[in-house]
């Protein structure tokens, strides 16, 4: 009877192993793959539990996610100018075939992602080769990754791999490169500077000299109208003095001769020894009536 338990218990025991060995799961983010002595027997995409031969099938599992492969360190190529430029770049891929994948790098995605930098470095090289500094740091980036995008498929697609993405992150200049082109940059800008102070300067020369010629032109003209103002007033206190002294000429020759005195006597320390009767302009001192 003992034996008989020890039988059945072993059996039980070598169930629960060969179940263990003959069962697994298949996550929904996974594919599985099972293999019978390298050869590919199935792969299994949809998520659930699965059976296998034990001992004589393995199962390898692989990602059916995208994938992001990102650069460590800048990449360094030639434009068409020849001139040096750096590149950081990022890849996003995904497992489409498993057995073509599997059959391609045993599985290995180290081995996968060096395949895909090399294509994409190649891409890479032979792109930015065809353009210029400017074109690759502004004008026809979108185009670039567009374009590798399509050409690196054509090749990955040949190991069970597409391509998602391939997005250039930065595109600069080396750094003795940036310095010599932000010195000419600089000298470029201080030129400019300098001629639009100059143009200022001379604009400035232009408006003043324009307002000082108004000014002149403005001074001239009131002065000028200032005279005629005058010239006119004159001659209209002239003409009234006319017409007042024409009335009576002796009172205008006395009151003529009353400012000549005025004028002629006008400093009280003035002494002026003279004769009334030697002179025309004492006529009016000499006739006692007139006094």
């Amino acid at each position: 009877m003992k034996n008989n338990i020890n039988v059945i218990f072993s059996v039980v025991i070598a169930l629960i192993i060969f179940a263990s060995m003959s069962i697994f799961t298949v996550d929904q983010r996974k594919f599985a793959l099972v293999s019978q002595f390298g050869e590919v027997k199935r792969i299994i995409s949809e998520p659930g539990l699965n059976f296998k031969f034990p001992l004589i099938q393995d199962v390898r599992f692989f990602e059916k996610r995208i994938i992001t492969m990102d650069s460590a360190e800048p990449e360094r190529f030639i434009t068409s100018e020849k001139k040096n430029v750096l590149v950081d770049s990022y890849i996003k891929w995904q497992i489409v075939d498993p057995k073509l994948y599997y059959i391609s790098f045993d599985g290995d995605e180290s081995r996968a992602k060096i395949r895909l930098n090399q294509t994409i470095n190649a891409g890479l090289r032979e792109e930015f080769g065809k353009r210029t500094v400017h074109d690759v740091i502004s004008g026809e980036r979108d185009k670039i990754m567009e374009q590798m995008r399509t050409k690196a498929n054509i090749d990955t697609k040949k190991v069970g791999i597409k391509i998602v993405d391939v997005r250039l992150k930065r595109v600069e200049l080396p750094f003795e490169v940036s310095e010599a082109v932000f010195r000419r940059m600089e000298a470029e800008r201080k030129r400019v500077a300098n001629e639009l102070r100059s143009e200022g300067a001379a604009e400035a020369e232009k408006i003043r000299a324009d307002a000082d010629k108004q000014r002149e032109i403005i001074i001239a003209n009131a002065y000028r109208d200032a005279q005629k103002l005058k010239g006119e007033g004159d001659a209209k206190a002239a003409a009234i003095y006319a017409a007042a002294f024409s009335d009576n000429p002796d009172f205008y020759a006395f009151y003529r001769s009353l400012e000549a005195y005025g004028k002629a006597f006008s400093n009280k320390n003035d002494i002026l020894v003279i004769s009334p009767d030697s002179s025309e302009f004492f006529k009016y001192l000499q006739n006692k009536e007139n006094k």
